[in-house]
Parts: C-alpha cells; sequence; structure tokens
C-alpha cells in the first residue's frame, strides 16, 4: 500500500503530526521503533511531563486547573517567551508556532478531559501531575483517525523513489508519497532515541551539527561537591563563564548538589552553553548563593552581625546558607572553622562575601546522553524551510522535532516546540504539491 504520509518517530512531534495529517484526510502510518508509543513522555518531567509554559500564553483562561499565585501573568509574552527560551534557533519556530501556539496546544490536551495547571515557574502541567493523562490523550485522538500506529517497527533506511520514498522495515518494505521525519536526537538512548535520524539526514544531503547531551547534570572538579549529596538551594544564580571571567549563559533558579556533581532546573539550564562550548578557555560555573541580596548589603549585615558577641563565623551566615555548605564557603574563603565573628577581619569577611556571591567551580564534564533531557545538534536548520519544515536538499521529507539543531531551556518550551512542528510539518504534507 502507498501511503500519503509515513511519520517516523511516535514521540511528542510524531504523535502530532499523524493526528493533524490523518485529521486532513490523509491515509497515514505511524512507526515507532518501541514497543509502544510515547516513551520519552511518560519519562518527562519526573513522569510529570511538563507540558508547555504560560509565559507562552496571552490568555490564562485556557487552563483549568490551579494557578499558583506566584506566577506573575505579566510575564506572559506569547510566541517571543516560547522562541526566546531557544537563543539563536528561536526564530526559525515562528512559523510553528503560528500554526499551533501555547494556547492551542492547551485547548488540544483540554478537550481531551486533561485539566491543565500552571506552577510559580510557569510550568503548565497536567493537573493529575500524571505524564500518562498526557501520552493517553494524544492516543485517543490519534485513535479516532484512520492513521495506522505501528509499534516495535525499526526503520532500516529511507531512499526517495519516483513516487515518493521506499522505508525498509524488518519485516518488508513501506511506500510512502511523503516522509516526517520525528525520531528524535540522542538524549535518553533508552527511549529509543539513538540518532537513526541522522543518518538518513545525511543520504539526502543534510548537514548534522555535532549532537551533544543539553539539559543535563553537571560534573565539576570539587573534591567537597558529593559530601554534600541531597542538599538544595531554592534560590540560586548559576553562570557559565569562559576563560576571561565573561558570563556565557545564567539561570536563576533552584541547584541541587548530587554524587556526581550538581543538577537541579539551574544547572540543567545552563549546560546549554558547555553543549555548544564555542568559548575562550574551559568552561566553569560561578555560583551566587545568595541573588536575592546584594554584595555591599551581605558585607554589611556580615559586619553587623559579626559584632553581636563570640559567635562563631559559621552562624552569621544568611538562614538562606545552609550549614553544611556554610563550612565549604569558609574552606573557599580561607577561614579557620573556629573563626569568631569578633574575630573575623575585613579581608575575612570579604572573602567570605565573594564566596558566597561567586563561587567558581571548574566543570569537568556531563553525565552525557543517558541523563541529558534533550540534544543540542541535530539536522542544520539553514537546510529546512521553516515556513513548512521541509528539507531544502529533499522534496516531500520533513523534519520535526528534536532531531533538528533546535534546543530549548527547561520549563516545557521543548515540548511546546514538539508539538507544534510536528503540526506545522503535518499542514504542510497535506498542503504542498
Amino acid at each position: 500500500m502507498m501511503y500519503d504520509v509515513a511519520v517516523l518517530g511516535a514521540g511528542a512531534a510524531g504523535l502530532c503530526a499523524a493526528i493533524n495529517a490523518a485529521e486532513r484526510g490523509r491515509s497515514v502510518v505511524l512507526l515507532e521503533k518501541n514497543r509502544r508509543a510515547g516513551v520519552k513522555i511518560l519519562m518527562s518531567g519526573g513522569t510529570r511531563c511538563n507540558l508547555t509554559n504560560a509565559r507562552g500564553l496571552r490568555d490564562l483562561r485556557v487552563v483549568t486547573g490551579p494557578i499558583d499565585p506566584a506566577f506573575d501573568p505579566r510575564e506572559s509574552l506569547g510566541a517571543r517567551s516560547i522562541q526566546k527560551a531557544f537563543g539563536d534557533g528561536g526564530a526559525f519556530l515562528g512559523p510553528s508556532l503560528r500554526c499551533l501556539s501555547v494556547e492551542k496546544s492547551v485547548e488540544m490536551f483540554e478537550r481531551e478531559g486533561v485539566r491543565t495547571k500552571v506552577e510559580a515557574n510557569g510550568k503548565i502541567f497536567p493537573a493529575t501531575d500524571r505524564a500518562v493523562d498526557v501520552l493517553d490523550a494524544l492516543l485517543r485522538r490519534l485513535g479516532r483517525t484512520s492513521a495506522l500506529l505501528r509499534t516495535a517497527a525499526s526503520v532500516l533506511g529511507v531512499e526517495a523513489v519516483e513516487e515518493g520514498f521506499t522505508l525498509r522495515l524488518a519485516d518488508g518494505e513501506i511506500q510512502a508519497r511523503k516522509v516526517i521525519m520525528a525520531v528524535g536526537g540522542k538524549s535518553f538512548p533508552g527511549s529509543g532515541t539513538t540518532g537513526d535520524g541522522y543518518s538518513w539526514a545525511r543520504s539526502f544531503g543534510h548537514t548534522i551539527k555535532d549532537p551533544r547531551p543539553a539539559l543535563v547534570p553537571i560534573r565539576v572538579g570539587a573534591a567537597w561537591v558529593p559530601d554534600l549529596k541531597g542538599l538544595t538551594v531554592p534560590d540560586a544564580d548559576i553562570g557559565v563563564i569562559d576563560g576571561a571571567g565573561a558570563s556565557v549563559l545564567r539561570r536563576r533558579e533552584s541547584l541541587l548538589f548530587a554524587h556526581f556533581g550538581l543538577t537541579g532546573p539551574a544547572i540543567l539550564d545552563v549546560s546549554r552553553a558547555v553543549a555548544r562550548w564555542e568559548h575562550v578557555g574551559e568552561p566553569r560555573l560561578r555560583i551566587d548563593f545568595l541573588p536575592a541580596i546584594d554584595a555591599e548589603s551581605l558585607d554589611r549585615q556580615l559586619q553587623a552581625s559579626a559584632r553581636e558577641g563570640r559567635r562563631q563565623v559559621l552562624s552569621i551566615l544568611p538562614d538562606a546558607i545552609p550549614k553544611r555548605l556554610g563550612v565549604r564557603l569558609m574552606e573557599a574563603a580561607e577561614i579557620p572553622q573556629d573563626r569568631t565573628g569578633p574575630d573575623l577581619s575585613r579581608d575575612e569577611r570579604k572573602r567570605l562575601g565573594r564566596a558566597a556571591k561567586g563561587l567558581e567551580l571548574p566543570i569537568t564534564g556531563t553525565l552525557g546522553f543517558e541523563k541529558a533531557e534533550v540534544t543540542s545538534g541535530g539536522v542544520n536548520l539553514d537546510e529546512v524551510d521553516p515556513k513548512t519544515l521541509m528539507s531544502l536538499r529533499q522534496p516531500g521529507l520533513y523534519f520535526a522535532g528534536e532531531v533538528l539543531d533546535l534546543d530549548g531551556a527547561i520549563g516545557g518550551y521543548n515540548f511546546q516546540g514538539a508539538w507544534s512542528m510536528g503540526w506545522l510539518a503535518a499542514q504542510s504534507c497535506s498542503t504542498d504539491d
């Protein structure tokens, strides 16, 4: 049988592409190498699935669940907010977001019975905190179409032929007039994303930007860090700096110490700079553990507290600094642990302030693709038409999702990109000649 559209990969982008193409009257086959669809959806957000981000909304009323009062609706900026989260690649997403906006994405899930909620940082989750509800909603809608979902169907090769494409599978061949490649990148290879699409794209003349792990925990060259494993700093300002001390990327969010190094939302976000490192010298982290107070105010506070009896220096640090971390900051500032406030010299006080407001740690690596949430790198965006997502090298071939050289910040942005690109690719497939 000759299908109108073959969608490769039943993840976020692939499911949306298959749904939209089938609802537009096209015959669709959706091929997934795993035994079930949407494995990465189920794993995402700690199995809660961060659908998208409310900063991309212009109307919060599409959310039917609770909205955290700490989220400021004035931060909502529409599509440009989503694009900004993708850095230089954000402009490429413009047509996709116009095709399927954040509002339309939320409404899509709400119509399938998935109530949504907004957390303080703008992250939109299903109100049930269950990723399986998100996947079930997509599969229900897909099930109402004529699209054929084939699982445990590994594609071994894709070849252009006169009438379209031939897809080789272990059990035979499939013919399709058009192909949407939505196979993901290399992050979380346990979910089936092992970079299969790169070789297929190369066979059609595409260049691949070197895939690297992003939104990934970072290893640091400080022997004491593992001793603090399990310790969370709820509010920290993390920056990746180059050899000249210039900031490359910063994020203010929570930080978690682990046995291997550092993780948490702030670390995952700045890891994108490490993935695409093209700067002078080796990357380092600069951590401000007290971003809510400036350096001068902190120094005055330390000076005043030091005069309050013969308290140990550790006890005069702000409450936002956990004691276990305070010990390490004193070591970094070369202050003896038994030093008392009245004995703290001006130079020691300044060093302690610098350690609390700008501790620097060398970056020695990341946990790699095994623990990365997304892939940085992929099919060169210059070789894909952003208005249709069709290849500029091979007519009838479309790309959507993480297989492209496009990665966004943590917070639901990457899922939004996937929903929207899958939708646009399908729309283009259904209208292009």
